[in-house]
């Protein structure tokens, strides 16, 4: 298994890749997560957010890992002050998932009719937001061999500007769901209507955070 210090000498882009994988592991888990609590199978909603949890644990301790070795006197190809903010919201992506599943498992919720179709809309353009975040991730290794220009350099400002769009459909999609949700209001006891909106707060602030990771990445191609 490679340590966090091999990766650096690899790549200065590797550790984050790697920190990457784990914050990936606990989004790719929300869509099977309301899938089982449609299904009312609570013990599979407990059991996929202790997952949750235990990837989110994973991408602490690399986080931690990579912050504790990050070279001080290596040549750095971005500034060393630019790699640990990518790094800080990277994280704080699997904090919003383990943040909704946390909240999940707080009491038996029921996902609506009224706003069910809504609401995987915006679960699954949420998790979109990030599978393109998540992409570009991957290609900043390739985006250093090209010294951050050329077509590569072209190829992630697309990327870019395709997780802003999915962030504004987010957004788009959103004030629809909430128009549904609240219209339901008198469906549920206050306490699941508090639940659902600390549910949908977390979703959104995963396109956002996507989003302020696809920007950061561009001011650090701007900055090349």
């Amino acid at each position: 298994m490679l340590t966090i210090l091999s990766l650096f000498g690899r790549s200065p882009f590797a550790p984050l890749k790697s920190h990457m994988e784990n914050v990936s592991r606990c989004v790719l888990k929300l869509r099977p997560l309301f899938e089982a609590m449609e299904a009312m199978d609570n013990d599979a909603i407990e059991r996929i957010a202790v997952e949750i949890s235990e990837q989110e644990h994973l991408a602490d301790l690399t986080k931690n890992d990579i912050r504790n070795h990050l070279p001080k006197s290596l040549f750095m190809p971005i500034d060393r002050s630019n790699l640990l903010k990518i790094l800080s919201i990277q994280d704080s992506i699997a904090d919003c998932a383990e943040d909704i599943a946390v909240v999940a498992t707080l009491k038996p919720l029921k996902l609506l009719p009224s706003f069910k179709q809504d609401f995987y809309h915006f679960l699954d353009k949420n998790i979109e937001a990030f599978h393109v975040v998540h992409q570009i991730i991957h290609e900043l290794h390739d985006l250093l061999e090209s010294s951050f220009g050329g077509l590569e350099a072209e190829r992630v400002r697309i990327m870019i500007d395709d997780v802003a769009f999915k962030e504004h459909e987010v957004d788009l999609i959103q004030r629809k769901l909430l128009k549904n949700f609240y219209n339901a209001e008198e469906e549920m006891p206050y306490s699941s209507f508090h639940q659902w909106q600390s549910i949908f707060k977390a979703l959104g602030d995963i396109s956002n955070l996507s989003e302020n990771l696809a920007e950061s990445i561009r001011m650090t191609l701007v900055l090349k």
